[in-house]
């Protein structure tokens, strides 16, 4: 691996961000503040608000800005944690759609009509027509937030086909085979996951990123799963980071966040893993494609809610637990004095 496939790697990686930050950006500024506003009038009901989550970062494109913008709302007193609990685990769920978007970067046909649904063959098309709404916008914000969103999605699929080019390569290198032996571990795999992720604060640029490194043929479901599970814990950091300095409810709502996520891939793995060593799974060393992980990634999110959303209150209480109010947390001192 030279340093110029890291510069095509690394250019690819900054388009796609960019590329989804546009994107987002631009649907929000269209939904005008709709997005906080539907949040703000959830009911008590969990469902709703699982829903809710869902559809608002299917939207947004962007499980971490839904669940900041819950510790936001949270933290002003206008949602409670037993509202915020649906809404994050929704997010989860919202977040998989990114993944089924990037995975048909993956179509292989000789049909027209099936080569037009490739998002490498319209992005360039709404690209044009995103530039144009944009030099005849002028003063008409629908238009302009319209053009960053046709933008937006072509730089973000161009950032994806520039990784996938710069990745190529990486099929041939003994190197690169025993790297992904190494992440084959599953307690290595999820740490990495995590790691990179948290680094880049974007679990949908992580799974691209990987989407673009199955294209390669090398990435087996041994590798995949492991890293995805990971990519799920380490989105969490931005929820942490953005409750930093705020009320106790906001930081419950980030540690609720951080504690659906860890419940779900602890229970994952040792349910897959434990099956995985009585009936030793084969289909560990296939290779995946970007629709696999996509399925990986959806089936993770959506098994994790049905499994803790009977639990939801439990998950609340959890947290109230570890970020407890001042006079249980100093309720041994004060007694002590009197």
């Amino acid at each position: 691996m030279d340093i110029f496939m890291i510069l095509k790697l690394l250019g690819g990686l900054a388009l796609f961000l960019y590329g989804m930050k546009l994107m987002g950006d631009g649907l929000q500024a269209l939904a005008s503040g709709k997005m906080t506003q539907i949040l703000e009038r959830l009911t008590n009901k969990t469902i709703y608000g699982v829903l809710l989550g869902a559809g608002v970062t299917a939207v947004i494109q962007s499980s971490s800005a839904t669940t900041v913008m819950v510790v936001s709302l949270v933290n002003s007193g206008v949602m409670s944690l037993r509202q915020a609990v649906g809404v994050i685990m929704g997010a989860n769920i919202g977040t998989t759609v990114t993944s089924w978007m990037l995975s048909m970067v993956g179509i292989e046909s000789d049909a027209v009509l099936i080569k037009m649904l490739k998002p490498s063959s319209f992005a360039p098309i709404l690209a044009m027509i995103g530039v144009v709404l944009y030099m005849k916008a002028k003063e008409n914000a629908k238009r302009t937030n319209i053009s960053h969103l046709l933008i937006g999605f072509s730089v973000l699929i161009f950032g994806m086909d520039a990784m996938s080019a710069s990745m190529e390569p990486l099929a041939h290198s003994p190197y690169f085979e025993n790297m992904l032996v190494a992440v084959s571990n599953p307690l290595f795999g999820i740490i990495v996951g995590m790691v990179f992720t948290a680094i880049i604060q974007s679990s949908s640029a992580s799974v691209g990123i990987l989407q673009a490194l199955s294209l390669t043929g090398a990435v087996s479901f041994g590798t995949a799963l492991p890293i995805i599970l990971g990519q799920n814990i380490g989105t969490c950091s931005t929820a942490l980071l953005s409750s930093v300095g705020a009320s106790k409810n906001a930081r419950r709502a980030s540690m609720i966040h951080l504690y659906f996520n860890v419940v779900g891939v602890t229970v994952f793995t040792l349910a897959f893993y434990g099956l995985n060593m009585i009936f030793n799974f084969e289909f560990l060393t296939a290779a995946v494609g970007p629709v696999t992980i996509a399925v990986i990634h959806s089936i993770f999110n959506v098994g994790s809610t049905m499994l803790i959303y009977p639990f939801s209150k439990h998950l609340v209480n959890l947290a109230e637990y570890t970020v407890p109010d001042d006079r249980v947390s100093n309720g041994y001192s004060s007694l002590h004095k009197i």
